[in-house]
């Protein structure tokens, strides 16, 4: 048994790569958003639309998804997305030659093909080898929180790489951003295609026999299925919302605004490295609970403080250092909601998740599919900005987390235990 657990080492530090791959390549679509408003004159509404393209693709992929790691497994259902992914990024390279904006979303889009993909597999894969719930919210944590060095990253990046011209802010002076990720792709694909990869659930899969339940069967998986769709809408809106309004609202420059938007998810990061520590004593309900409160709190005070009220913040910048930068308020209280946010995709995760066994892998797959939320629910907050100011625009996020408090603390229960899962 200790040599298996052993051999699980390799196996999770891959799933930890991919983590990192995955918040990456959809990190680019925020501020590639500043970059679309500026190139091609776009609406705060259409800015969003490359962020829309790369999340309504799970729409579309995330039942095929799993219904692939039914059939082919978890390790190549990576490798094609892995193939797929690198072909998006490109297509978003191409984009920037052409000076096309339907290129650009065509990217975008086939890029998100592949995060779905790979979410589909490393999720439950974490999840399965943590062997209990505990263990398993604790493990997609720590993968989490590599997702959030990646998410870190790019806007500081791509911020940098735009400078301070406005004129020549277009999303080929973001190249060496996309060049990172298709390198990235490349070494993960000949890393990941020697690297043996035990499957939790496959062989239970392919034997189960055809029944009258499914995952949609259990109560608390479509509550949580909802609870994802919210979740990454309130996850992205809260910084690409933010972004557009320092830039235009409050004119900030553009490397500079992308040094609070990096913070957020650097704030990420740090959350998901103290939830994966504390994710093996303490229940993902109590995990929720607590950071949905406290997230409801800072966008209340994000709406209301206003922007007379300034306040030196620390930030992460591009050199990889701290430094102080004079923000307004209510800039901050949405910035430190990345600590709140950090811990609820593996939280929700592991609740919905959590006693469906045989169903898990089906249930990967219909889950994904409600990440789409991460582009539905921030074009709607960019429509709303248009119409009712940025600031007004909020009170959706506020809406979507007080739903995901009431996932935490009534809808997570599992009230279907009746139904045989292995």
């Amino acid at each position: 048994m200790n040599n298996q657990k052993k051999n699980y080492v390799l196996p999770i530090a891959m799933m930890f790569a991919l983590f990192f791959i995955i918040s990456f390549v959809t990190g680019l679509q925020n501020p590639m958003g500043v970059i679309v408003k500026n190139q091609f004159g776009a609406s705060n509404f259409l800015s969003q639309l490359g962020n829309f393209a790369n999340f309504i693709a799970y729409a579309f992929m995330g039942i095929p998804a799993g219904l692939m790691l039914k059939k082919i497994g978890y390790k190549k259902t990576a490798l094609w997305a892995i193939i797929v992914g690198f072909v998006g990024v490109g297509i978003t390279f191409l984009s920037g030659q052409l000076s096309s904006f339907s290129v650009y979303l065509a990217g975008a889009f086939i890029s998100g093909f592949s995060m779905c993909m790979l979410n589909t597999v490393v999720n439950p894969m974490l999840n399965g080898l943590g062997k209990n719930e505990k263990k398993g919210n604790q493990l997609i944590q720590f993968g989490g929180a590599l997702n959030s060095i990646g998410a870190t990253i790019v806007p500081v990046l791509v911020g940098y790489l735009m400078g301070s011209n406005e004129a020549t802010r277009t999303i080929a002076k973001a190249n060496p951003a996309l060049f990172i990720a298709m390198g990235i792709f490349a070494l993960t694909y000949l890393v990941l295609f020697f690297v043996k990869i035990p499957e939790p659930y496959i062989n239970k899969a392919k034997k189960a026999e055809k029944d009258k339940y499914s995952p949609i069967s259990f109560r608390h998986f479509v509550l949580g299925a909802i609870a994802i769709f919210i979740y990454v809408g309130v996850e992205v809106g809260i910084p690409n919302i933010a972004n557009l309004y320092m830039t235009q609202d409050l004119m900030l420059d553009p490397a500079i605004a992308g040094t609070l938007v990096g913070t957020y998810w650097f704030l990420m990061f740090i959350g998901r490295f103290l939830g994966g520590i504390v994710g093996g004593k303490v229940s993902s309900k109590v995990m929720l609970s607590v950071v949905s409160t406290i997230g409801i709190i800072f966008i209340l005070l994000a709406m209301f403080t206003g922007t007379e009220s300034t306040v030196y913040m620390p930030v992460f910048r591009a050199n990889i250092s701290f430094g102080l930068e004079l923000v307004p308020t209510s800039i901050m209280f949405l910035i430190i909601c990345g600590m709140c946010t950090s811990v609820m995709w593996g939280s929700i995760f592991n609740l919905a998740t959590s006693g469906l066994g045989k169903y898990t892998t089906v249930a990967s797959g219909m889950f994904m599919v409600m990440v789409c939320g991460g582009g539905i629910l921030p074009a709607i907050q960019g429509w709303i900005a248009d119409v009712a100011g940025y600031m007004n625009s909020y009170w959706l996020i506020f809406g979507g987390i007080a739903y995901i408090l009431f996932y935490a603390l009534v809808g997570s229960k599992n009230v279907n235990k009746n139904i045989v899962t292995e």
